[in-house]
């Protein structure tokens, strides 16, 4: 069984020192692939040498929407030269954040635009923070016509009447740890409708450890229960979300399957 992490965060200080350790805990769990992901110049340069060191790690950088006052334009000509690096494979994590609002929401929303636009030049996916703030985020989506199959909703955590709006912009669906929290039937609801060709899951490590380790630090090995938590609720094999959802992660990120 193979499992590809779509968004985890080895690059983080909680696992300063201690990578190699985790990247094998989670080859043990058939986590065999997982996409590093920057939110600024200090966790993009972690995510970049972390791709670098490891054949089965890959990154994803960007400006997340809480550092987004700090993009400028020196940021962005670094962030430019860096999307072009051999192993970056999309913008992110980018998007809005409503709920923290450490930047104002017109800057994130123009860094927003800024980053998309980069990532329609350069013909890259990219992979879409949102928190409190999921209709502006759908219109500056539509508005950045990316092509079909180059957006990722990390972390999808909206109702059901989300599924088909963002589906209907080519976009994947990322499921988390938090797919299966006791709390969360309406995630589970938009899982129901989240065709198989179109799911993705991830850790989003260190945080939204899922069950059954919910309460402790998660890591990218624990994709293995976010694929089984999927599995029970979906009423198939484990192995047949796996292979769906590895399968997936490669197109999106225009990878080829390493024997």
């Amino acid at each position: 069984m193979k499992i590809f992490d779509s968004h985890t965060h080895l690059n983080d200080e909680a696992f300063l020192g201690q990578e190699a350790t985790y990247v094998q805990r989670a080859a043990q769990l058939g986590v065999v692939k997982m996409a590093m992901v920057g939110s600024n110049t200090k966790l993009n340069a972690g995510a970049l040498k972390l791709a670098a060191d490891f054949p089965q790690l890959y990154a994803i950088i960007g400006w997340h929407p809480e550092d987004a006052k700090d993009f400028d334009a020196v940021a962005e000509q670094e962030l430019r030269q860096q999307l072009q690096l051999p192993k970056v494979i999309a913008v992110g994590e980018i998007g809005l954040d409503y709920h923290w609002d450490t930047s104002p929401r017109d800057v994130q929303r123009t860094v927003f635009r800024k980053q998309l636009a980069l990532a329609k030049e350069l013909d890259l996916p990219v992979s879409i923070h949102t928190r409190e703030a999921l209709q502006d985020t759908y219109d500056i989506l539509k508005a950045a016509q990316l092509p079909a199959g180059r957006i990722i909703m990390h972390s999808f955590n909206a109702e059901v009447e989300w599924v088909k709006r963002f589906l209907d912009l080519g976009a994947y669906l990322s499921y988390s740890g938090v797919v299966t929290f006791k709390n969360a039937a309406y995630l589970r609801d938009s899982l129901k409708q989240t065709p198989l060709d179109k799911l993705l899951v991830e850790t989003d490590a260190p945080y939204l450890t899922p069950i059954p380790y919910r309460g402790k630090m998660n890591e990218p090995g624990y994709t293995r229960y976010v694929v089984e938590g999927i599995a029970k609720e979906l009423g198939l094999p484990t192995a047949t979300i796996a292979q769906q959802t590895y399968r997936n992660a490669l197109k999106v990120f225009d990878l080829e399957d390493s024997k």
